[in-house]
């Protein structure tokens, strides 16, 4: 089952990905093309870098006075502050001039150790490459002369200091321990003043650079393309968590966990086809009934297993089209020849009767109530039929709600009244296709989940909550309703994901979800549910 989570998971996140995928591609391109823009026109800077190499040499620490060093990361970091001590950036400044002065030179040089060698780099950054090179190499050319005169001047000074100790000394005492470490001591600060033995040198001059430091074009359109990719998928992410419809038919399969039994496209020609069944008693074209012929299949396939008489249309709130889905379902059935029966238990908002064009009368509340028989209740209307055939050849019978809305419609589902309708029904009828209210919005139908062969969801694509789809799914989990499966109402195919290869039988027009009504003479499109 962890696993099984799993993949739901990462497909619900590439189906987020393929409906955001639009954002995703601007964010990216969006901000990957003003990385490149502003790199494009950002002013060119160039690096060079000199080296100094330092000798350290425990002789010359020791003639000198001065404590041996023998951490090379303390000498390290102790030269890379050398370096930056005394006034090397005034005096590059003056050589080269340029416009340079001491506090621009200091804000172009870096001076960094090369590991643990000792090795010090000295790099200079300037918007010329031959400036660049021309401030590394100065600036490391005066800290060796610096240092040379600095070294010379310790030695002599040293030298000085042991020659006036040799001066006190008699010549036994020179000839003595003391005497002779002083007078060696003496030749080695000589050889120090004059050899520059111990200062540091230029290890490497540095040269112009071919291409700029910064910036870095390609470096800088990457990250701007990987920052667009990630702001899109956090935006796509996002705005799916915010936008709380149904995006497609699987989500539905994704929140009821039921197959997709078909999809119910939206279609402009049946609006057509209305007016003239209206205006003219013209039989109403048929090419869109393929698509609920398509769902009665796939609902005798889901359910070959039981007798399939009673039907549910279930919907979590009001507009999903569920009045129209089931009135067409029905009127598909009775074209293929069934005796079919359209059962309005919407008592409290029943709208079956103006969508069928025909006047209200004695219905479902009448019949539960005792006031009239069955019989005297049920309406029979001739179909349209296609390809020519007569047009009283098919017949749907319709109960609708009533004449008068019950004070207790609740009340009334839930009696042993309407569980003799039920069972006369299903003795009467091949097929009883059953509307009913919305289940998240009243409780009128829940006694019914349990007492027919099924029930079918229909969600609205694009329109539907998913909060409250989710919802509808606790309830008819917990009620153990025998579920058949989905329909997605408004959906851009009228093929489920179940039966792809079934996409070239599939109509290319379907009914209106916004407005489907059945009239005696077939079915046509009206009045919005």
């Amino acid at each position: 089952m962890q696993q099984g989570s799993e993949a739901l998971d990462l497909e619900q996140a590439l189906r987020i990905l393929r409906r955001r995928m639009g954002l995703v591609v601007l964010c990216v391109v969006v901000v990957g093309g003003a990385a490149f823009a502003y790199s494009r026109h950002e002013h060119k800077t160039y690096t060079a870098t000199a080296a100094l190499a330092f000798r350290t040499n425990q002789v010359s620490q020791q003639a000198l006075g001065l404590p041996p060093v023998s951490d090379p990361v303390v000498q390290q970091a102790s030269n890379v502050e050398l370096v930056k001590l005394g006034d090397m950036a005034a005096k590059t400044a003056s050589l080269l001039r340029h416009g340079l002065t001491p506090e621009k030179v200091t804000a172009s040089i870096s001076v960094s150790g090369l590991g643990e060698s000792s090795i010090v780099a000295v790099s200079a950054t300037a918007g010329s490459a031959a400036l660049a090179a021309m401030i590394a190499n100065t600036y490391a050319s005066q800290f060796v002369t610096e240092q040379q005169l600095t070294n010379r001047q310790s030695a002599q000074s040293a030298l000085a200091l042991v020659n006036r100790e040799l001066a006190k000394l008699s010549r036994d005492q020179r000839r003595d321990g003391a005497g002779l470490n002083l007078q060696s001591r003496a030749e080695t600060l000589g050889l120090l003043a004059e050899l520059d033995y111990g200062s540091p040198r230029i290890a490497q001059q540095a040269v112009a650079p071919s291409s700029p430091a910064s910036p870095k074009t390609s470096r800088n359109t990457g990250l701007g393309v990987l920052l667009g990719l990630l702001i899109g998928l956090g935006l796509a992410f996002v705005l799916e968590h915010l936008d709380r419809r149904i995006k497609g038919p699987e989500d539905l399969e994704a929140i009821y966990r039921l197959p997709i039994l078909g999809g119910v496209p939206r279609s402009t020609a049946l609006a057509g086809a209305s007016k003239r069944a209206r205006n003219k008693q013209a039989v109403s074209p048929l090419g869109e009934a393929e698509t609920f012929n398509l769902i009665l299949a796939h609902l005798r396939f889901f359910s070959v297993e039981r007798d399939l008489r009673t039907i549910l249309i279930a919907s979590p709130a009001d507009g999903d089209g569920k009045t129209t889905i089931a009135s067409h379902l029905a009127g598909a059935a009775a074209r293929r020849g069934a005796r079919v029966l359209l059962l309005e238990l919407d008592l409290r908002n029943p709208t079956l009767c103006q969508r069928l064009q025909i006047q209200a009368g004695p219905g479902v509340a009448e019949v539960l109530t005792g006031a009239v028989g069955i019989g005297e209740a049920i309406r029979r209307l001739p179909l349209g039929a296609c390809s020519g055939a007569d047009i009283s050849a098919h017949t749907l019978d319709v109960l609708s709600a009533g004449a008068v809305a019950p004070p207790n419609p609740a009340e009334l589902l839930d009696t042993r009244a309407m569980d003799l309708l039920l069972l006369h029904a299903k003795s009467e009828y091949d097929l009883v296709v059953i509307d009913t209210p919305p289940l998240t919005v009243v409780s009128d139908a829940f006694p019914l989940l349990a007492k027919v062969d099924g029930s079918v969801i229909i969600g609205w694509v694009g329109r539907s909550r998913r909060d409250e789809a989710q919802q509808l799914h606790g309830i008819l989990a917990s009620s153990g309703a025998p579920l058949l499966g989905v329909i997605a109402n408004g959906a851009r195919s009228a093929c489920p994901s179940s039966y792809s290869s079934a996409t070239h039988h599939a109509p290319s027009r379907g009914v209106a979800p916004s407005g489907d009504s059945l009239s005696p003479d077939g079915l046509v499109a009206g009045a919005r549910v």
